[in-house]
C-alpha cells in the first residue's frame, strides 16, 4: 500500500503510462491541457496515481494496467497526435475513453491492423528494427506482377530516397496483381517505395498482422481488446515477462 501510495513527479507520471516522454509532459502542462482532480496541473507537482488524471478531457489509465488494442485503421485516418491540417486522427476516430497512442504508423492512403497501448515501453520495444518484428501486409497493384520483380523485392530493394536496402523478406503471389509480404523492418512508406522501384504503383494496401495479432473480422474503424492469452505472448516476443503484466 505504501509502494501505491508513492508520489512521483506529474511528466514522470504521464510518461509512465505511455502518454508521451517527460520532455513531452511538461509541454502538455505548459499549455494547460492536464488537469489532477479537475485543477489545471502545474509544473513540477507530484502525484500518486490514486487522483483523477486527465489530458485533453481523457482520463489517464493507471500506469500499471497496461492496455493493447487491436484497431482497424481506414484510408483516409493519419497516425498523428495533433495535426492541424489532418481531416481525421487516428486517436479521435478511435475514441477510446483513455489515452492511448499507436505502436507503428500507417500512412494515410493505407489501411488495417494497429496495435494501440498507453505501454510506452511497449511501443519502444516493437518500434526497435533490431527486434525484426514481422508485420504483414496485403498489397494490389495496378499491373500484373513479374516474378523477377517479386524476386528481386525478395532479396531486398536499395530505396534511394532513404539511402538504404532493404532487409530480405517473404512475398507470395496470391492473385495477378496481389501479393502478400512479411516485413521485418519499418521504413517510410517503405512497401510502396519497393514497389516503385519496379515501376508498380500501389492500389490498395492493408495490414493484417503485427508479430501475433491479426486483425482477423474487424471492419474499418471497429477495435477489440487483445485477449490474455495474446496480451501474453505480445509481451514474451517483445522481450518482457507476461507475469508482469
Amino acid at each position: 500500500m505504501e509502494k501505491d501510495m508513492e508520489e512521483i513527479r506529474l511528466n514522470k507520471y504521464l510518461a509512465a503510462c505511455g502518454i508521451c516522454s517527460r520532455r513531452d509532459a511538461d509541454k502538455l502542462i505548459e499549455q494547460g491541457v492536464v488537469t489532477v482532480d479537475g485543477i489545471r496541473a502545474v509544473q513540477g507537482m507530484k502525484v500518486t496515481g490514486q487522483e483523477e488524471i486527465r489530458v485533453r478531457g481523457k482520463k489517464t489509465a493507471d500506469r500499471d494496467k497496461k492496455v493493447v488494442l487491436a484497431y482497424y485503421k481506414p484510408r483516409g485516418v493519419v497516425c498523428t497526435q495533433r495535426d492541424a491540417h489532418a481531416q481525421k486522427i487516428v486517436t479521435e476516430e478511435l475514441n477510446y475513453p483513455i489515452r492511448i497512442t499507436y505502436a507503428g504508423r500507417l500512412d494515410k492512403d493505407s489501411e488495417g491492423l494497429l496495435l494501440m497501448t498507453n505501454d510506452g515501453v511497449l511501443i519502444d520495444a516493437m518500434m526497435r528494427g533490431v527486434n525484426r518484428h514481422e508485420k504483414e501486409y496485403i498489397v494490389k497493384v495496378t499491373e500484373e506482377w513479374n516474378e523477377e520483380a517479386l524476386m528481386r523485392m525478395r532479396q531486398g530493394i536499395y530505396l534511394e530516397e532513404l539511402d538504404t536496402t532493404t532487409r530480405p523478406c517473404e512475398i507470395e503471389r496470391i492473385g495477378p496483381k496481389t501479393i502478400r509480404m512479411v516485413l521485418t523492418q519499418g521504413l517510410n512508406r517503405q512497401i510502396r517505395r519497393m514497389c516503385a522501384t519496379q515501376g508498380y504503383e500501389v492500389f490498395s494496401l492493408k495490414r493484417t498482422r503485427v508479430i501475433n495479432i491479426g486483425i482477423e473480422n474487424l471492419k474499418p474503424g471497429e477495435y477489440r481488446e487483445l485477449t490474455s492469452d495474446e496480451m501474453k505472448s505480445l509481451y514474451e516476443q517483445c522481450g518482457f515477462d507476461s507475469r508482469d503484466i
